[in-house]
């Protein structure tokens, strides 16, 4: 079973985090942040990733320590519960629209953290929440889960549909990345012998 516990508790935040990357898509989410949760819940559902995150952190000065707390916890759960990755596909991508928004994600589970964003916003704020946290998730995601990520938003005049189409896309390619490959026979994806 590809599953994992992560807590994560320091001065700033405390995280728990379950996954399950073999699940039917439900999440259970409270992290304080109700936009932060609805981003969460694309990833779930879209990745069909069972996934259940708790957060306390310190709202009364910001958002930036619990988002990007939470990128951290998640990219830890994620590396543990990919285990060796013998038999997965490494490689996952998606495009998915949102009305006039249009992201791209491809991923790489290569064990090297990179990202690479290109994301203009319309504006700054959606509804209370910092729309330049999107980055510092993907940030902390990458560091911890030892993943190449890259993340295009091509199209966009609403930031809550910029940010929509990118989590979607983020999940999507989650759960072709992490798929297990029925041809691979539990053989690792690379000449190096190793991930």
């Amino acid at each position: 079973m590809r599953q994992a516990q992560v807590t994560r508790n320091t001065l700033e935040t405390q995280i728990s985090v379950k996954l399950n990357l073999d699940g039917s898509g439900k999440s259970k989410l409270a992290t304080g942040i109700g936009f932060f949760d609805h981003m969460l819940d694309q990833v779930a559902r879209h990745g069909m990733i069972d996934m259940e995150i708790e957060a306390k952190g310190d709202l009364h000065i910001d958002a930036h320590h619990t988002v990007e707390d939470v990128g951290i916890t998640l990219g830890q759960a994620f590396a543990k519960a990919l285990g060796d990755k013998k038999g997965v596909r490494r490689y996952g991508h998606a495009y998915v629209p949102l009305d006039e928004a249009l992201s791209r994600v491809v991923l790489d589970l290569s064990g090297r953290p990179g990202l690479e964003y290109a994301v203009d916003y319309a504006r700054g704020l959606v509804g209370e929440f910092d729309i330049d946290l999107v980055h510092e998730f993907f940030q902390g995601f990458a560091n911890h889960a030892l993943v190449t990520l890259h993340i295009d938003n091509f199209k966009g005049r609403n930031a809550h549909h910029q940010a929509e189409t990118i989590f979607k896309a983020f999940g999507r390619a989650l759960r072709m990345a992490s798929e297990i490959d029925p041809r691979a026979a539990g053989a690792l994806p690379s000449t190096k012998g190793s991930l």
